[in-house]
């Protein structure tokens, strides 16, 4: 009777090939140092037997692991889960990075670490211990974060750097958010509008500040006056909902507003018509991340669209072309993001 599928192991295949569990690694990792006739041996009992390789056995030949590992901020991506809201970032950053693994024979492993816990270290090492991880990909606020970069040098495991600030000799990769900012604030001038009011996001996050900058000296490139402009918030809902009302409340309010991410557009839109503004007739509404559900609001959200999954796809692309030590490029890698035009944006009032 034949071997269920499931109870096969590399050492099935290599008593029936006859040679060494280190030899049938070897093949299965595709390494350079086996003999064509010995690769064949151990490639017809693998076919014979129908194994599937694990990751264990891709290990035993001490070189690679063949998995990147991708970290997300896990307060946040919890928070988006257990309202049933999903999570784009995720979805996008998932599509990216397992494509790009899967063409080069990797896996991507998907972890989330809260960077303000006193128990990153604790977290980090456990999923390096049972990982072994041939390189990591850290996303937003986690690149800037001493305590997981300095344990990845440590153990000296490669790692890019998304979104985070400029550090000497490191792997980054860059969504142009300040260029995409002043991007949006360029488009909303010349539609005609002078008060372009902004909430950023919050301060932990490098790309928040790239973002206020983008608009900032966009704005005084055209003399135009930024004071009382500008209000924070943490890119969630509600505190999109109050740096909007504190906006939209001022007597010289903004004619339009950038909001740093799709939560705190989603907040400032329902502001307006809270308080009887018509969007985009009383204000036009711009947004970061573009998101499915800027789509589907009324009215349908013009949005920075940001290239998430192409993002991570270049992520794991550095990690793999580092580890075999081809050319890379030089850093930061920039990957641009795009202005999707739609409803929210038209001139501004007429002044009385």
């Amino acid at each position: 009777m034949a071997r269920r599928r499931q109870s096969v192991t590399i050492k099935h295949v290599a008593a029936d090939a006859g040679v060494s569990l280190q030899t049938v690694s070897r093949v299965i990792n595709n390494e350079a140092n086996v003999r064509p006739e010995m690769k064949e041996r151990v490639q017809a009992s693998i076919d014979k037997l129908g194994y599937v390789p694990s990751i264990a056995a891709q290990r035993m030949s001490g070189s690679r692991s063949y998995l990147i590992l991708a970290l997300n901020d896990r307060q946040r991506t919890i928070e988006d889960w257990r309202a049933r809201e999903g999570s784009d970032w995720v979805d996008q950053m998932l599509l990216g990075g397992m494509l790009k693994c899967a063409e080069h024979g990797y896996r991507l492993i998907f972890e989330l670490v809260d960077t303000h816990s006193d128990h990153v270290e604790r977290e980090m090492k456990g999923a390096i211990a049972a990982l072994q991880p041939d390189g990591v990909v850290l996303t937003p606020p986690h690149g800037d974060n001493a305590q997981i970069t300095g344990l990845l040098d440590k153990y000296k495991i490669p790692y890019v750097r998304i979104g985070a600030r400029a550090r000497e000799g490191a792997l980054s990769i860059s969504m142009g958010d300040g260029i995409l900012a002043s991007r949006a604030t360029e488009y909303l001038i010349e539609m005609g509008h002078e008060r372009i009011g902004f909430i950023a996001g919050a301060r932990e996050y490098a790309l928040s500040q790239w973002r206020k900058e983008g608009w900032l000296e966009t704005m005084q490139k055209h003399g135009l006056d930024t004071e009382g402009l500008c209000e924070r918030g943490d890119f969630s809902f509600a505190s999109g909902e109050a740096s909007a009302r504190t906006l939209l409340s001022r007597s010289n309010r903004p004619t339009a507003i950038i909001a740093s991410n799709d939560q705190m557009a989603l907040a400032t839109n329902k502001v307006a018509h809270d308080l009887g503004l018509k969007v985009p007739g009383d204000l036009s509404l711009i947004s970061f991340d573009n998101t499915p559900v800027v789509r589907f609001v009324q009215p349908p959200l013009t949005a920075i669209d940001q290239p998430v999954a192409e993002t991570v796809s270049q992520a794991v692309e550095l990690l793999i072309r580092s580890q075999r030590g081809e050319e890379i490029p030089s850093m930061p890698v920039i990957v641009d993001g795009g202005l999707v035009k739609r409803q929210s944006v038209a001139a501004p009032p007429r002044k009385k």
